[in-house]
């Protein structure tokens, strides 16, 4: 006897990431899209919000409209409204996928101990590419190796938060391996200190706002004489990010508190 599908709801559904996301989970047998978030089109069908033909998905104002019946709530919005969307969700006993950026560590802290009082998965990943997965896993494993990095941070002129969820995700996770040796101290630097970049978890980052990029990622390692850099480089549709997160949909009710990267996710499946 088959078992039910998960029923999904997506904040963000009508955005760059959001939609294909949603169409996917509409197309799956064993997913059940039953609400969208999007503020812009609220009180829509979600088809009709496409600009296509009714596809029976209400689109809601705000994350508390939509949660009834939901099992997970997938968040793909803004930096500046992801933490209170997701505290909502968890609250009302909803495992979450976070696909947003601009939560930090204390953030994820405080809502791994909201989760696991309330006895719900999250997964959160700057970034939900496959390989992107597989590029912070190499990282981690470099970083064991060799003392010193610097993270450069890749993204499009318009991108408003800086770093890039991505970016701020891989120097966490390296730091939980050690932190990274910083020959000159960032304050003992002459002229412009802001020039060494920001100190995300020990690492120095340095984030880039250009035209004709999406989102990358290069961490350089280094040792005198030589340099090793890992880089992972999105391209400009969002179909990288679809198969990682309906993964992450299909394991999060298995799981009780934060799991934090698509590659930690994967390592403990």
């Amino acid at each position: 006897m088959s078992e039910d599908p998960t029923r999904v709801s997506v904040a963000g559904a009508t955005g760059w990431t959001g939609r294909p996301i949603a169409e996917t989970i509409l197309a799956a047998d064993d997913l059940q899209l039953v609400s969208a978030v999007a503020r812009s089109t609220a009180g829509m069908d979600l088809g009709e919000a496409w600009k296509g033909d009714p596809n029976g998905v209400p689109v809601h104002g705000s994350v508390t409209e939509a949660l009834d019946s939901v099992d997970v709530l997938v968040d793909f919005t803004s930096h500046a409204a992801v933490g209170d969307r997701v505290r909502a969700a968890v609250e009302r006993g909803v495992a979450v996928v976070i696909g947003s950026s601009g939560l930090s560590r204390d953030d994820y802290a405080e809502l791994d101990a909201l989760a696991r009082g309330r006895g719900v998965g999250v997964v959160a990943a700057g970034n939900f590419s496959l390989t992107a997965a597989m590029a912070q896993a190499a990282a981690a494993l470099v970083a064991r190796h060799l003392p010193q990095w610097e993270i450069i941070d890749y993204a499009s002129a318009s991108k408003a938060d800086a770093p890039s969820g991505t970016a701020r995700e891989l120097a966490e996770r390296l730091a939980a391996v050690r932190r990274p040796h910083v020959e000159v101290p960032v304050d003992q630097v002459a002229g412009t200190r802001e020039a060494r970049g920001a100190t995300v978890a020990g690492a120095q980052i340095h984030s880039l706002r250009l035209p004709s990029f999406v989102v990358s990622t290069e961490v350089v390692f280094a040792l005198p004489d030589e340099r090793l850099s890992i880089r992972h480089d999105a391209g400009g549709t969002a179909d990288p990010y679809v198969s990682g997160t309906l993964l992450a949909i299909r394991a999060v009710r298995r799981i009780t508190g934060l799991v934090r990267g698509l590659d930690t996710l994967l390592l403990s499946a």
